[in-house]
């Protein structure tokens, strides 16, 4: 599909936000290198640190063509297990450093390697990033082929950016909607199957303590340190809390992640967990419907009593991934010793 296909229209005239997030569209390598090159000497000429989200062949090329400090942000890695929401939030880490001395203009390029069985990846990476940089000094232009592999990631692409990089300029996007809108009708995809547990523990919301002497159990045995194996007790415990007040039809609220299903009686949330020499793969499952995409990517405000659980779970683990399906709502954790 065409950039032209995207009907980009003028700029709204307001102004503009602390983060801003434009999508670009390349033909070729040296048309991408074409575009990268003046936004990244407008950047340094205009004070702003530059960091790269590029393959490594497109940011060499870049370092060849412009002179100035251009840092490269940490590309996905294993451990984030092809989570957009894990990959945003470390991303949102890093940033959060690097603006401490001023804007920052970020450049990042779509890998397809990390598309996933539909290229999936990159409109949840772009909806969560949303979330997680709104508050920054930021300036994300991230560019995508203009014939990708997967339909999804030019659908993700116009759902997501706000602003369209056409011409070396940057217009309004009229197709951009929020974040969680995007995700209604591209939602984040199921995890790679891990095989059978080394524990499955069927709980209700009394049972709670059950889990926690599980986990606890487990992380012990797995090598973490004291320390370290009452982090992830947390963590599966607040994720545990809130799967059975929200999604099994168990009594209470706490956090608006999930909800019980129309008609459903209370039934058991599940536990989950797979230890291995790199530490625990905890998923906690429950029957109700997905209300947020995109839990706990921000820290809620401290007079705010929910979505305290998932922002806390999601500092301690490795990898925090929220998804559903006509089984109800799931959520793994990884965490290293």
């Amino acid at each position: 599909m065409k950039v032209g296909a995207l009907r980009a229209g003028p700029r709204p005239p307001e102004g503009p936000a602390p983060f801003q997030h434009a999508a670009g569209f390349h033909a070729s390598p040296t048309h991408l290198l074409g575009q990268l090159v003046p936004l990244a000497r407008g950047a340094l000429d205009r004070g702003d640190r530059v960091a790269l989200a590029l393959a490594p062949d497109t940011a060499d090329a870049l370092r060849h063509a412009v002179d100035g400090d251009l840092v490269d942000l940490a590309p996905p890695a294993e451990i984030d297990g092809g989570s957009g929401q894990t990959v945003a939030l470390r991303r949102a880490r890093e940033l959060r450093t690097l603006t401490a001395t001023g804007p920052v203009t970020v450049l990042a390029e779509h890998l397809p390697d990390l598309d996933g069985p539909d290229g999936g990846f990159w409109t949840e990476l772009d909806a969560a990033v949303n979330v997680t940089l709104a508050e920054l000094p930021v300036h994300l232009t991230c560019f995508f082929p203009e014939m990708p592999l997967h339909q999804a990631v030019l659908d993700g692409a116009r759902g997501n950016h706000p602003q369209l990089l056409v011409d070396g300029r940057l217009l309004h996007n009229p197709e951009h909607r929020p974040p969680r809108a995007v995700l209604a009708g591209h939602p984040a995809a199921s995890p790679a199957l891990l095989g059978a547990p080394d524990l499955r523990l069927p709980f209700h919301s009394w049972q709670l303590q059950d889990v926690r002497r599980a986990v606890r159990a487990l992380a012990g045995a797995a090598g973490f340190t004291e320390d370290r194996t009452e982090d992830v007790v947390l963590a599966v415990n607040e994720i545990a809390t809130n799967a059975v007040e929200h999604g099994t039809g168990d009594p209470g609220a706490v956090e608006d992640v999930a909800v019980p299903r129309t008609g459903s009686a209370p039934r058991p949330a599940e536990l989950h967990v797979w230890a291995t020499p790199a530490g625990l793969t905890c998923e906690v499952h429950d029957g109700g419907t997905l209300r947020d995409p995109l839990p706990g990517l921000h820290a809620p405000h401290p007079s705010d009593p929910r979505g305290r659980g998932l922002w806390i779970a999601r500092q301690i683990c490795d990898l925090l991934h929220v998804w559903a399906d006509a089984e109800g709502t799931h959520v793994r954790v990884r965490a290293a010793p």
